[in-house]
């Protein structure tokens, strides 16, 4: 198979000119069979945004912080929940700028090449990559969770039924209007200010919100929600309680969302897929997912179970690769599962 080495000034004249030599062969056919199918399912009237971070490691065992931002789109019928990079760039497709390719939207629905059309904003993809965070919609099709997910080379989709998380609320003695000890328990509560990622200081609102814990895929979660926002939605696969999320931490501390950014806006929440998914259960999935990048071999080399590396079709881009539109970088961070069954 041809390979291609590019930097992000250089992919679309190299891809033109491997294409002109070569004509339309396997590197355009698996680019093509790549290409990203959205159709508009529900529009959002609330657009959030959140820090991730993960505490690990890198391949010198160096602990380290990796940091993506998050998108939550909170429609009428569902949710999605999707890197902040992906919807930045479909406000910008969906309002028609010059820069990039209008025609790609008619009757609500669009087409575009996951990972090179967004070669200029490889340190976003390198950052989520090393996040490994999947696209979620919760309640599409309706009482089902959608999940999409990258092992390069291939991309994975499962749909399940809706779990209903068992969260419970966290409660502190109330005192006694005679101060003789603790009286009826009340529900936890705490004031959190939004951090303003324009300002990088507390934001203009803050929130009073109330605390919840709940087991979820074999990890325990403390978050905090505000009921003064009328939603069951959170990121990722968090969601089901009477407020808005905005704050979750896992109790070893390694995964935290924080709020960063609130708007009642309106934007199209789009379902995408392409020729190459592969339909799988979630259970699967998070075996096959943990048992990859869980492997102490892939911090070091994050392609060592590509069994024929040589049979994949790749974009060489700097500090790493795009393996049928998904960014892989050369040198990887230890794996920390959001699911850990």
């Amino acid at each position: 198979m041809k390979k291609i080495l590019a930097t992000m000034t250089t992919l679309a004249l190299t891809i033109a000119a491997q294409a002109q030599n070569d004509g339309l062969d396997d590197i355009m056919a698996e680019m093509l069979a790549a290409k990203v199918h959205q159709v508009c399912i529900d529009t959002a009237n609330l657009v959030v945004a959140y820090d991730y971070e993960c505490r690990t490691q890198d391949a010198d065992g160096k602990a380290v912080t990796d940091r993506m931002k998050l998108c939550l789109l909170v429609g009428r019928h569902c949710t999605r929940s999707f890197p902040y990079r992906k919807f930045r760039k479909e406000m910008e497709w969906a309002e028609g700028k010059k820069q990039f390719a209008a025609d790609f939207l008619q009757m609500n629905k669009r087409e575009y090449m996951e990972g090179y059309d967004f070669i200029d904003e490889l340190p976003l993809l390198r950052a989520e990559s090393f996040c490994f965070m999947p696209q979620v919609w919760t309640d599409y099709p309706e009482g089902q969770v959608t999940v999409r997910d990258a092992i390069p080379p291939s991309i994975y989709e499962t749909q399940e039924k809706r779990k209903n998380i068992k969260w419970t609320l966290s409660l502190t003695p109330s005192p006694s209007p005679r101060g003789e000890g603790s009286s009826m328990p009340i529900q936890q509560e705490r004031v959190i200010t939004p951090l303003s990622p324009r300002r990088g200081v507390g934001g203009e609102a803050s929130y009073l919100c109330k605390t919840a814990v709940c087991q979820l895929h074999g990890r325990k979660w403390t978050v905090c929600y505000a009921e003064d926002i009328p939603t069951t939605a959170g990121p990722w696969k968090l969601c089901g309680l009477p407020g808005l999320i905005v704050e979750a931490v896992s109790d070893d501390g390694i995964h935290r969302f924080t709020l960063t950014e609130l708007q009642h806006a309106t934007a199209p929440i789009f379902y995408e897929t392409n020729a190459i998914t592969v339909k799988t259960s979630e259970e699967k999935l998070i075996k096959n997912r943990n048992k990859t990048f869980g492997n102490r071999l892939y911090p070091k080399d994050s392609h060592y179970y590509i069994a024929n590396l040589q049979s994949v079709d790749v974009v060489y881009v700097d500090e790493g690769s795009i393996i049928n539109g998904t960014y892989v970088n050369d040198k990887a961070h230890v794996y920390q599962p959001l699911e850990c069954k």
